[in-house]
Formats: C-alpha cells, sequence, structure tokens
C-alpha cells in the first residue's frame, strides 16, 4: 500500500509540474507586461485605488504582484487579460482604477494602460 501511495504522490506531482510548466506566460506575454509595469513606474502619475491616490512606484508594486498572482493561476494569456484582470479595477472593493499625470486630467486605468500597449505594439 504504501508503494502504490508513493507511486500516486509522484504522479500527482508530475501533473502539477505539467500544469504549472503550462501556465507559464508566452515571452510576448512577460515582454509586454513588463513594458506596461515600467511605463507605470517611470510615470511619473497618480494612480487611484481603493479610495486613496498612490504614488507610480506602489502603483507598479501592486499591479506586479496581482500579475504574478494571475501568472501563479494560469489565469492571464495575454497583455489584454493582465489589464483586464489586474489593472483595470479592485477585486476587493469593484472599484475603477483611475490614473492622473503631470495634466491634472484623471483616466480610467484600463484606457491608460491600452494606449501604452498600442503604443509599443506601434513602435516594435
Amino acid at each position: 500500500m504504501t508503494n502504490r501511495r508513493a507511486t500516486l504522490s509522484l504522479i500527482g506531482l508530475g501533473l502539477a509540474w505539467t500544469a504549472r510548466a503550462q501556465a507559464l506566460p508566452s515571452t510576448r506575454m512577460q515582454t509586454e507586461v513588463e513594458h506596461l509595469l515600467g511605463a507605470i513606474e517611470t510615470s511619473g502619475c497618480s494612480f487611484y485605488r481603493n479610495g486613496r491616490w498612490h504614488d507610480a512606484k506602489a502603483a507598479q508594486a501592486h499591479l506586479r504582484s496581482m500579475y504574478d498572482y494571475l501568472v501563479a493561476l494560469g489565469q492571464v494569456a495575454s497583455a489584454e487579460q493582465f489589464i483586464d484582470k489586474a489593472a483595470t479595477q479592485s477585486s476587493f472593493s469593484g472599484q475603477a482604477y483611475r490614473v492622473r499625470c503631470s495634466d491634472g486630467k484623471e483616466t480610467p486605468s484600463h484606457d491608460w494602460m491600452q494606449a501604452r500597449l498600442t503604443q509599443f505594439r506601434a513602435a516594435r
């Protein structure tokens, strides 16, 4: 019985490893998301989340942790999914994220992020 349990455990680990390997994001998605995270961090803009404004560095750190979480769950396969699932609204409060840059104008973060993704793709 012990050998059977050990064999089942090894099979389970192998399946988990295979699922994890299949869930890894594509190089293109990683490059695009890294660009977006870099654009946030260097933007100098403020980001509104859950009733408070945060600086660009804090916003980038939050969205990076959300990205890492979604990748670990295998729930993000494109930069658009990253924007929709991590950078559009709070999963906690449901409130939309907003961006305010030096011109003082507030923009939904979805639109801000999508514009940077479009610019990045056009430049490539």
